[in-house]
């Protein structure tokens, strides 16, 4: 058995802390993100960084023990790790799994939100600009082409 010292088991409850902060975040960017809130968005989105940024480390940490322990430093060297591993363990290991899986839907879905947002701003920088919506036409880089139908504005 592995030494409780060295164990890839050892950071794990502070993953699933760490992991089941990281959901309640992205679930408030998504609320920011609906709402067109920037001021919220800017603090959720700090502390969401600071959330990933540790569950890297933390992941990092426990691959490097899988490696010591001669196995891939993976997480399908950590599953292979866990066919000997105690029930409690293996418990703890599925609820990260499906921490990090409930993760990654929730940021595409705000990554979805995010380009709605984009597509509208730079529509509404079109209109300003004097293009029209759509273009139509595809340029030699197979990109849609705007027609500028661009005013001159004179100050005066």
């Amino acid at each position: 058995m592995q030494n409780p010292g060295n164990s890839p088991a050892e950071s794990l409850a502070e993953e699933i802390s760490v992991g089941t902060n990281l959901l309640q975040l992205l679930k408030q960017e998504q609320d920011f993100l609906i709402n067109a809130d920037l001021e919220g968005l800017t603090g959720v989105t700090e502390e969401k960084n600071k959330a990933v940024a540790r569950m890297m480390e933390l992941a990092l940490s426990r691959h490097r023990t899988l490696a010591a322990a001669g196995l891939e430093a993976s997480e399908s060297g950590m599953q292979r790790w866990t066919e000997a591993a105690p029930a409690a363990v293996i418990q703890s290991w599925d609820q990260l799994i499906g921490i990090a899986r409930q993760a990654k839907e929730l940021n595409r879905t705000n990554g979805l939100l995010i380009s709605q947002h984009m597509a509208r701003n730079q529509n509404a920088l079109n209109v300003l600009q004097g293009e029209r919506p759509g273009g139509g036409m595809y340029g030699p880089n197979g990109q849609t082409a705007t027609q500028s139908g661009r005013r001159t504005l004179v100050v005066g």
